[in-house]
């Protein structure tokens, strides 16, 4: 009988460690949102990096996926009123109109279609259905090919949930399929395939295939181009049934990507920016919160043995949490590029050329993480 109150006892303190602990990440979760949104309290005006961008380009685009995030956790109105805001602004159409094929202009619609939902309001939708269809009977010219337009693997994360989610909404495959088949074309034959399945990781475009190498003689694979294609394989994955072929399809690729970072976490919890290199051997905040994001997902789902994960997930979040300043501020962010070289060097303090897009990987990876807690706390 002692055993057993002494187990209840010690069941009932997990669970309100659990409580506690799931309370202090969205404590952290909002101390970054808020700085963002203190800073750009005007989610209108474009971006002034080098150049004049309006505000829906793909790094705001990110942050937006973020706060939706965000937003299924810990609902605000003030949340919803500064997306309308910025999406109604742009007319809730993707960036360069309806006839771009770029996955970056793209981007900002799945914010568009996630607001759709709620509202079911057609000025929402028909922008991005009208590009989509654009999309799918244009060849690009530079390869020939109707599927060739994902030339660089963040393209995938940019834009194939897009066109999951049209599918989820309209039920016409013809998206859902389009979508796998140019998932394909830069899987298996861009720049020979840029995923290598060997490894489980993927050559950021056709520039880094082998015989490319670090200067250390690995393959370069670059953490948060990576990061873009886990976090696609989870949020196409979420707008697809557990049953249809393509949903089986990216969750091989998503296990196979689960084992390899898995083995190239490092001790503090972050993953390098160059994934197996000891090229730039440092802490990265966007990959690593997009990788904490698909974990977190995979272990809900029963997908990734908790035994196995959990201390991967725990020492993910330790080190993302360590680079939150007390004003929100997010350290160890490498800016916008194509390669582990790219914004360099990184520090604790250096603000990356870009802040948005890192703060959508940061809320991506912490609001899963705390719905996992959340989870094991129930």
């Amino acid at each position: 009988m002692k055993r057993f109150f002494l187990l209840l006892t010690l069941a009932a303190l997990a669970i309100m460690m659990s409580a506690q602990n799931a309370e202090e990440v969205l404590n952290v979760t909002r101390r970054a949102n808020d700085y963002f949104m203190e800073k750009y309290d005007d989610p209108t005006l474009p971006t002034n990096v080098k150049k004049i961008r309006p505000s829906h380009l793909w790094t705001r685009a990110v942050y937006y996926e973020g706060l939706m995030a965000l937003q299924e956790v810990d609902p605000q109105q003030r949340y919803l009123d500064y997306t309308d805001r910025w999406a109604g602004f742009h007319q809730w159409t993707p960036r360069n109109g309806v006839n771009t094929c770029d996955a970056d202009d793209q981007c900002c619609a799945q914010t568009y279609l996630i607001r759709y939902l709620s509202t079911r309001d057609d000025q929402m939708l028909t922008p991005a259905r009208l590009n989509l269809d654009h999309q799918m009977l244009t060849i690009n010219k530079k390869n020939g090919s109707l599927y060739g337009w994902w030339t660089w693997i963040d393209a995938i994360q940019m834009a194939m949930p897009l066109y999951m989610q049209m599918y989820h909404i309209t039920g016409n495959k013809a998206y859902r399929d389009h979508a796998m088949k140019m998932y394909r074309w830069s899987r298996n034959e861009c720049g020979g395939g840029l995923y290598n399945k060997r490894d489980g990781l993927w050559w950021r475009d056709a520039d880094f295939v082998p015989p490319y190498k670090e200067p250390d003689g690995k393959d370069c694979y670059w953490s948060r181009g990576n990061g873009w294609v886990y976090a696609a394989l989870v949020r196409s994955m979420n707008e697809l049934s557990t049953r249809e072929k393509a949903y089986k399809e990216l969750k091989r690729d998503f296990m196979a990507m689960s084992k390899a970072l898995k083995n190239c976490q490092r001790e503090d919890g972050f993953w390098n920016p160059s994934l197996v290199s000891t090229n730039y051997a440092m802490p990265e905040t966007s990959g690593t919160a997009l990788f904490l994001y698909g974990i977190c997902w995979g272990m809900q789902q029963g997908y990734l043995k908790e035994k196995d994960y959990a201390p991967i997930a725990q020492k993910a979040w330790k080190a993302i949490a360590s680079v939150v300043h007390k004003n929100g501020f997010l350290g160890w962010m490498q800016g916008t590029g194509k390669e582990p070289a790219d914004g360099q060097p990184l520090s604790f303090d250096r603000e990356p050329d870009f802040e948005d897009y890192g703060t959508g990987c940061f809320l991506l990876g912490a609001t899963e993480y705390y719905k996992w807690l959340s989870i094991k706390k129930d």
